[in-house]
């Protein structure tokens, strides 16, 4: 998969850039502050549809201005695909619109046609950071692969939503709708687990193997720690483990007022040499082991989709030492296009990379480096 062609209107602080990419290595040298995150955020989010830097997305409109725009073309085995975001704000809040090959689409028909894996420096914090964030990521890359996965997680969403306000009693207590939310959520839920199941299975053989020839001698385990702990992953198992879950768990919801049993608790154990990686890793460790967990990510999303994703590294590999960055790039090494962002021109580069310079949110002239 290659980004032909990028054009940002009003995106943070572009005010119009119409960016024509190379494929292979694109990087962008600069000072901070002056654009380069903005960039390869927007690059993400034309392929994610969502920002990887903030919740809040009116905050990706440039000041005074009310509307950003994000027009990108794709070339994929396939053929090519047009895409473009636009995210609008007003009295009523933040409107985001998505088009396809200049059809209007909701969000579930937009993502997954360009697939991105994203390396940014808070990404090292998944090693010890919360359960949400490893959630985070495995849903992204999940919703990226397969919009059954896509649908299954928002129908989960909004049914645990709907039980949460009838046991915080915002709506009147009815044990019939309960039973019935109960049922919603194994159905849809099952097939959250039996997708994370698999996905992190695949992601953790593939983490093991890059692991391995980072640091040598370390064992490094990526394993599925589901809430809802089932024998063996087949659709009638989960569903047996969940209802017994959910009903053991009864009580302990209508005190807590909470849905407390569920995917939405699941987390991903991150090991080095059988023991927690956030409790007993150093912080090198814990780097090297999230470099692992990248090459996994973007090996397993190119395996399944037959198409290489776009790979993009905000200023990265200053957070680490020269050897790791080096052996991270050449691990990669097959990507079709990739993007890094720098303060400083990084070594080690292959040659024919296409090097740029960003200032005042210019991107001025590509050379042969």
């Amino acid at each position: 998969m290659l980004l032909a062609r990028l054009t940002l209107t009003d995106f943070r602080n572009y005010a119009e850039l119409d960016l024509t990419p190379s494929a292979g290595l694109n990087v962008f040298v600069g000072a901070n502050a002056q654009g380069k995150s903005n960039l390869l955020e927007g690059i993400a989010m034309l392929g994610t549809g969502k920002s990887f830097r903030t919740s809040r997305e009116s905050d990706t409109i440039r000041m005074e201005r009310e509307r950003a725009t994000l027009h990108g073309e794709a070339v994929l085995r396939a053929g090519s695909v047009e895409l473009a975001c636009a995210i609008e704000r007003s009295g009523r809040g933040t409107h985001k619109s998505y088009t396809v090959n200049g059809s209007n689409v909701r969000y579930a028909g937009y993502i997954g046609h360009m697939r991105v894996v994203t390396f940014v420096p808070a990404d090292l914090s998944l090693a010890g950071g919360t359960p949400a964030a490893r959630r985070a990521f495995v849903n992204i890359a999940l919703s990226q692969s397969d919009p059954r996965y896509y649908h299954a997680l928002a129908r989960y969403r909004n049914v645990v939503q709907q039980k949460n306000a009838l046991l915080r009693g915002t709506i009147e207590p009815d044990p019939e709708l309960l039973e019935t939310y109960n049922r919603s959520m194994v159905e849809s839920g099952t097939d959250l687990v039996l997708a994370r199941a698999e996905f992190i299975a695949a992601l953790g053989r593939e983490a093991a193997r890059a692991h391995a020839r980072f640091a040598a001698g370390e064992q490094f385990e990526v394993v599925y720690e589901p809430n809802v702990p089932f024998e063996a992953p087949r659709r009638e198992a989960v569903i047996a483990a969940f209802e017994a879950r959910l009903s053991h768990y009864a009580e302990a919801e209508r005190v807590r007022k909470s849905s407390v049993a569920g995917p939405h608790r699941d987390d991903v154990g991150l090991l080095l040499d059988g023991r927690s990686l956030a409790a007993y890793g150093s912080q090198g460790q814990q780097r090297t082991a999230v470099l692992a967990l990248k090459v996994a990510e973007y090996a397993v999303m190119r395996h399944r989709s037959n198409e290489a994703p776009l790979l993009l590294l905000d200023d990265v590999l200053s957070e680490l030492d020269e050897d790791r960055a080096a052996a991270f790039l050449h691990e990669i090494g097959e990507y079709e296009q990739a993007f890094i962002t720098a303060t400083h021109m990084p070594g080690g580069l292959p040659p024919g990379a296409q090097t740029a310079r960003i200032a005042g949110a210019r991107v001025e002239a590509y050379a042969l480096c």
